[in-house]
């Protein structure tokens, strides 16, 4: 046996003893799937409640100690923050635990179990992110990449989920060049609905600082304009994609359905947070809408093809 050989062996036996355990990967996966929306839940909810510097220092808490010590003067801020920090270490964990059931899986593909490799390093490196947001006094453009990162990992852990449940060959449309091109056209309006959301957000008065209300320098009215008119542009695109797949599978049908659902439910909150002056929870809810219409409308994506 040479040198390379025995690894090779070894990794073998490893993924033969994991085996038994594959009927775990779908739940693993969707474990994943939550807790990347979750995650954007906890750290709206640093954003919303000023947390943002409750530890002032990364990767421990405050110098000398990694957790929040308790004090006659502790706010809630501290834990608020290392919750958000917890709950990193639990998508740390569940990634670690998606990398060994999708890359063990030696009867799948190279390119679904390399697929596997993804959520523990988009998991590592928000945490290199967050901890440069904090050393950085909440500098708003690594705040908007901490987020951003955050809405490319609910995309692509659903990518991974959808794609567990498929075979390896190559894909095949099922749908027309017309409802393939809305597709298309629907993911790239998901990212500029994303993108001026997060804008708005950091211009807006729940930009993350209690000391400057409006992190961005721009009209957060002219951006929450230009905002809406993405929403409404998205909207109609999945009216059209709708009617170009009416008579389609029943999964194209189902998939739109529900990504128009999740659509006007976004819709309904971001009117309602603006004409209310912008609670925090109403804002939270709608941070966390965002992270559930990325994962639909990359769902919309992902079934116009059959492996």
């Amino acid at each position: 046996m040479t040198a390379t050989a025995a690894p090779t062996s070894r990794f073998a036996a490893f993924a033969g003893w994991i085996d038994r355990y594959r009927h775990w990967t779908r739940a693993v996966l969707l474990a994943n799937l939550i807790g990347q929306i979750g995650i954007i839940g906890t750290g709206g909810a640093v954003r919303l409640t000023e947390s943002g510097l409750g530890c002032s220092t990364w990767p421990e808490c405050e110098p000398g100690q990694f957790t929040p010590q308790f004090h006659e003067a502790t706010t809630l801020h501290p834990y608020i923050e290392f919750g958000n920090r917890t709950l990193t270490g639990v998508l740390a964990v569940i990634g670690v635990l998606v990398a060994v059931a999708v890359c063990t899986d030696l009867k799948r593909s190279m390119s679904y179990r390399l697929l596997g490799l993804v959520p523990i390093i988009g998991v590592l490196a928000q945490a290199v992110i967050g901890g440069i947001v904090v050393l950085l006094d909440l500098h708003p453009g690594w705040v908007s990449l901490h987020f951003g990162v955050s809405a490319a990992l609910v995309a692509a852990s659903l990518y991974v989920l959808h794609r567990h449940g498929e075979g390896d060959d190559a894909p095949t449309r099922v749908v027309g060049p017309r409802a393939h091109a809305l597709a298309w056209a629907l993911a790239a309006l998901t990212a500029v609905v994303v993108v001026l959301g997060v804008l708005t957000t950091g211009a807006g008065p729940h930009s993350g600082d209690a000391e400057v209300g409006y992190r961005i320098a721009v009209d957060p009215a002219l951006l929450t304009k230009w905002h809406a008119a993405a929403v409404w542009a998205f909207l109609a695109v999945l009216v059209a994609y709708l009617v170009a797949v009416r008579g389609g599978p029943a999964p194209v049908r189902r998939a739109a359905l529900i990504l128009l659902a999740i659509t006007l439910a976004q819709g309904l909150i971001g009117y309602v947070q603006y004409f209310t002056d912008l609670p925090a929870l109403l804002v939270g809810l709608h941070m966390i809408g965002a992270a559930v219409l990325i994962a639909g409308s990359t769902r919309v994506w992902l079934s116009n093809r059959v492996r």
